[in-house]
């Protein structure tokens, strides 16, 4: 059996394309060695090809320990595309907006059954980014060894082939859009279902905070009693290293683009806590082992996913400008950057 038959969130994708409906295109972003031979790192892309649509990127498997992150995207594409014979209302919106799938961007750690690469780099802190500040002890970055956990790779090496893959992605399909948005799938983190946004390696607010927050406010109008805690990122810890840190830096250089990355980190300690047996298993610590948990996160995701495309699309109506881009931008510095009482 080949490695990428042996990869069930490869064989999920490839069993969606199969059964879709017209207007999805597929290609390999790279290829990477594993155990059993090559591995892809799939794109799938639905809707208009024009490069100056709004997009939105969805990426998930990073971390190849965090299956659950690829298979809520691969749930949120078999929704589109089996769609895609007979929404016409979905069929119009693909007009003028373009989806980008990368769920599966660490398909060698994932046969593994690692957080890193099959090199033992951690794709989430491979980025040319230094914090700012003191980084936590091994989670904000370490270059002392890839035999320990969040390994950045050698200084002054190249990216990883995952990581320049991811990168080159973002800037052919997203940032060639004057507005994107990245959504990027992780679990592991506390008891609650997390939206980070940048920074992640300085705790100074991000150049499009107002943009930002104009995206969160109509979100929570539409959805008052979604799960999330909303934050940036700093507001946890430091890291070095960053990816999407690296590539809002590059947006931030193109004139006139709006790049607004968000990492959903699913709270796998919730899992954990309804059932303990988890703690026995490299994979129970960051994915619902259980059937009904695994079906429900799966359901639990799709309103947030649904709305980012729409918003994508219909940005110019909320996007602020004036007076009410100095608002949010008060309203955003008020809710996330008042220093908060020990």
């Amino acid at each position: 059996m080949s490695a990428a038959a042996a990869l069930p969130e490869l064989q999920e994708l490839e069993r969606i394309l199969a059964n879709a409906g017209p207007g999805l295109r597929r290609y390999e972003a790279c290829e990477v060695q594993a155990v059993g031979g090559p591995l892809s790192v799939p794109v799938v892309v639905l809707g208009n090809t024009s490069p100056r649509v709004p997009a939105v990127g969805y990426f998930g498997g990073v971390h190849g320990l965090e299956r659950i992150g690829s298979a809520v995207l691969l749930a949120w594409l078999n929704h589109l595309a089996m769609r895609l014979h007979w929404d016409e209302v979905l069929q119009r919106q693909l007009e003028a907006v373009r989806l980008v799938f990368m769920p599966v961007v660490n398909p060698g750690g994932m046969a593994r059954g690692t957080r890193a690469n099959p090199q033992g780099v951690d794709l989430m802190r491979n980025a040319p980014v230094e914090s700012s500040g003191p980084v936590p002890f091994g989670v904000g970055g370490q270059r002392a060894s890839n035999a320990l956990p969040w390994y950045r790779g050698v200084a002054g090496a190249p990216m990883e082939a995952e990581s320049r893959a991811l990168c080159r992605v973002v800037e052919d399909e997203l940032l060639t859009a004057d507005f994107s948005i990245a959504v990027d799938c992780h679990s592991g983190f506390g008891l609650a279902d997390r939206l980070w946004f940048p920074l992640a390696h300085t705790p100074r607010p991000m150049a499009h905070l107002a943009e930002l927050h104009a995206l969160v406010d109509i979100f929570e109008r539409s959805h008052p009693q979604h799960p999330y805690v909303i934050e940036p990122q700093s507001r946890q810890y430091l890291a070095h290293g960053d990816l999407w840190d690296h590539l809002y830096g590059v947006a931030c250089t193109r004139p006139g683009r709006v790049l607004l990355p968000l990492t959903l980190e699913m709270g796998s300690w919730l899992w954990v806590k309804k059932n303990p047996r988890q703690l026995l298993s490299r994979q129970g610590l960051f994915n619902p082992l259980i059937d009904h948990r695994h079906q429900r996160v799966l359901r639990r995701h799709l309103p947030w996913l649904d709305f980012v495309s729409r918003a994508a699309c219909s940005h110019a109506r909320w996007m602020p400008a004036g007076e009410t881009l100095a608002a949010h931008a008060q309203a955003a510095k008020a809710r996330w950057y008042v220093e908060r009482k020990p």
